[in-house]
């Protein structure tokens, strides 16, 4: 079931096409929506407001995830249990209902949204050149903010989504880029293939892959010693007071010094255990602060549970151990192709007392993508989420992490 209008398609068509914002949306008072608000209630919410909304769904209904081209083609939320059930991703509700932007930023929420790389560093596209890297000058991208993506297809179980566009770094260098997002719906077979695991009868289950690739659609070889973009996505999800991110890395010796615990100040040891092979990362909505794990270490896993509601997040991205990653460092840097693939931010006050959440991140990025004129680089992830009886799904984590539940939850 596909949820959009003939006349929302051409309006969507028509905004990508001259390269402006979706049109603002009409001075409406923000819906009173609860922390536990059920799924139809946030599709309910999302069609009112959102241009694009596209839905799609398992054959038993059961199954759902809500896009939106409106929001670069967003994964907002998703659902294992239908309408009734509980909906996964963080929406900031009075954002996305307010009559005006934001300048800088558009923190609208949603499970995964489509970003570029670098953030910070002399490749930055998110610096204007000479400005010095503070959060008075940074700026996200309209593209990845703002803009409306064409809709290129959809149907139940998939939909496609298109955007070109033209961005500068911090050192001059201008690329020309066409923007290709794919998302396509999980079932439980594909997923257990995917993890080479089996999963219980009685865990049910929602899940989504997205393809994302970018295209250098310019005149010019894209270089190192011009700077380089890599595809980033970044999932928002609604924390709980016992949520713990979970991502297992290679033990390799001095592992730890591949685990960067230090964007925001070092996270306290309180909240960020590191084992042999697992670290344990408090992701409570209570305090900010972010980890980044390097290639050199990562696998192609991270994992959260919430063991107030039982629920069990993947996200699987993919990991290329010796490619160069981009440096997103808020800062002119020595080794600018030398950053994580895997990172996770715990939302939390901020000294004035304010805060933009709660909620929690999973984020991973592509290598650093040298393409040629015409060239084209891919990037893949999947996210999902299960739920069932607590010992089947400690049997689960078991089996994809080797670690026990009982164990954490202590």
């Amino acid at each position: 079931m596909r949820v959009f209008t003939w006349v929302g398609l051409v309006f969507l068509s028509i905004a990508a096409a001259c390269n402006n914002p979706v049109k603002k949306m009409e001075d409406k008072k923000p819906d009173v929506i609860h922390n536990n608000a059920t799924y139809g209630d946030d599709l309910k919410f999302i069609k009112a407001h959102v241009p694009g909304a596209i839905e799609l769904m398992s054959a038993d209904g059961s199954s759902k995830v809500l896009l939106a081209a409106g929001y670069q083609g967003r994964v907002m939320t998703s659902t294992a249990a239908g309408d009734s059930g509980a909906s996964f991703g963080w929406l900031n509700y009075n954002l996305i209902a307010a009559p005006e932007k934001k300048k800088q930023f558009n923190p609208y929420g949603g499970e995964e949204r489509f970003w570029l790389g670098p953030e910070g560093g002399q490749y930055s596209i998110y610096f204007k050149g000479k400005d010095s890297f503070n959060i008075a000058n940074w700026q996200v991208p309209p593209v990845i903010d703002t803009e409306a993506y064409i809709i290129e297809k959809a149907t139940d179980t998939s939909a496609t989504f298109s955007k070109k566009t033209q961005l500068t770094n911090y050192s001059g260098t201008v690329f020309n880029l066409n923007i290709i997002r794919s998302i396509h719906l999980l079932d439980k077979a594909d997923l257990a293939r995917k993890l080479q695991t089996n999963i219980s009868e009685d865990i049910s289950m929602v899940g989504y892959e997205t393809v994302n690739s970018i295209t250098n659609i310019g005149e010019s070889d894209w270089t190192k010693e011009k700077g380089l973009l890599s595809i980033w996505l970044l999932g928002m999800f609604t924390p709980s007071p016992e949520t713990v991110v979970m991502i297992p890395f290679s033990p390799i010796e001095n592992a730890k010094s591949y685990i960067t615990d230090n964007y925001f100040g070092t996270v306290p040891p309180d909240r960020l255990h590191v084992k042999d092979s697992v670290l344990f990362f408090t992701c409570d909505g209570k305090y900010r602060s972010k980890i980044g794990l390097s290639p050199a270490i990562a696998k192609p896993l991270a994992a959260g549970f919430d063991f107030e509601k039982n629920v069990l997040t993947l996200v699987i991205p993919t990991v290329h151990k010796n490619s160069p990653y981009v440096n997103s460092k808020w800062e002119l840097q020595k080794e600018p192709y030398k950053g994580d693939v895997i990172n996770s931010y715990n939302d939390g006050p901020l000294a004035d007392g304010t805060q933009m959440g709660p909620f929690f991140e999973i984020e991973s990025s592509s290598p650093a993508l040298e393409l040629k004129k015409g060239q084209t680089g891919e990037y893949r992830q999947i996210t999902c989420h299960l739920t069932g009886d607590y010992k089947s799904m400690k049997q689960l984590v078991s089996q994809l992490l080797g670690v026990n539940l009982d164990d954490i939850k202590k």
